[in-house]
């Protein structure tokens, strides 16, 4: 299946689960840790005060993955919000746990990145481990508008590149049956141009699909960096260009659960903060939390298509 049917498949909503309590997931998305090395104007991190020091509690993370497979989750995500190669030794222990030690392994286990610290070396061992899709994620056109827009030294924009073509180069050699893949947000007019003369000439030729998302903000600072610098943001996270969905029912409730790493089960996948954690999961089980009062009545007004007096009213999708 390729990558954007899945991702599809998770927001469109499956009318089965449209329901207050609906079955488990098929995807959650997991924040193996908190921290980045990014600082890009579109996302939710920029609203937090610092970086959390910890990352997600290995013991932790082997009950709840197996809590979800039991509960009938297929899919793994091994980041959430924070850049999981900030965390590589977990990051490989956690891929080769759920291919290889889980009773009942994960059928997909996937992982999205920055890019610039996706070393050949670590991105040998997690395709050796088993990990089945590895996607960039590349939003600038060149060394200057990176460093405008993630707000860190441009040197790291060549490097996000070259990591991508030797992650081709090592998936080839070895015969990984990895996937790897690419998205980009649309922009439009001259930066449109300039993202797709990058991506033909240095993306597209080292990756088996790249697809395009809308710019969506993720938080307030965000929203006013996105003003600041030009472009202006959708509503809400409404899935990817050619399948974009409407806000409500909000698929980040229904059909895929996000985890972070202090291990909160969270209803938005732009949570930075934890004002939408619905479950403290270090206390109760997955399922628990996926199906406890206060989730449903958050699903309920979804389904209602009325969030007002909501944690999700402030959403940028409803203002």
């Amino acid at each position: 299946m390729s990558i954007t049917k899945r991702i599809d498949a998770i927001t469109l909503i499956p009318e089965e689960r449209r329901l207050p309590a609906p079955p488990a997931p098929r995807s959650v998305k997991i924040e193996l840790t908190g921290r980045c090395n990014y600082r890009c104007s579109f996302c939710a991190l920029r609203s937090r005060a610092s970086q959390p020091a910890g990352d997600m509690d290995f013991k932790l993370f082997k009950r709840i993955t197996q809590e979800m497979r039991e509960a009938g989750v297929e899919e793994i995500g091994l980041f959430f919000l924070g850049e999981s190669f900030m965390a590589k030794q977990l990051l490989c222990n956690a891929v080769w746990f759920l291919k290889h030690q889980m009773p009942n392994p994960m059928p997909y286990v996937f992982l999205t990145t920055n890019g610039s610290l996706a070393d050949a070396h670590t991105v040998d061992d997690l395709m050796a481990a088993g990990l089945d899709s590895l996607k960039w994620s590349i939003n600038a056109a060149d060394a200057e508008q990176f460093a405008q827009i993630m707000q860190v030294k441009p040197a790291l924009w060549e490097l996000s590149l070259q990591n991508l073509r030797w992650a081709r180069e090592v998936r080839d050699s070895h015969k990984y049956a990895t996937r790897i893949y690419a998205s980009s947000i649309k922009y439009d007019g001259e930066q449109h141009e300039k993202m797709e003369k990058l991506l033909t000439e240095r993306v597209r030729p080292y990756v088996d699909e790249h697809y395009w998302l809308p710019l969506y903000s993720m938080g307030a600072v965000a929203t006013q960096r996105e003003e600041e610098l030009g472009y202006k943001p959708i509503a809400g996270n409404q899935g990817r260009i050619g399948a974009l969905r409407e806000p409500l029912p909000c698929w980040s409730c229904f059909s895929e659960g996000h985890v972070t790493a202090s291990g909160k089960l969270s209803a938005c996948c732009f949570d930075a903060d934890g004002r939408f954690a619905m479950a403290d999961l270090n206390e109760v089980t997955f399922m628990d939390g996926w199906h406890n009062a206060t989730f449903q009545a958050l699903r309920a007004r979804h389904l209602q298509k009325d969030v007002t007096g909501t944690v999700c009213e402030g959403c940028i999708a409803y203002a």
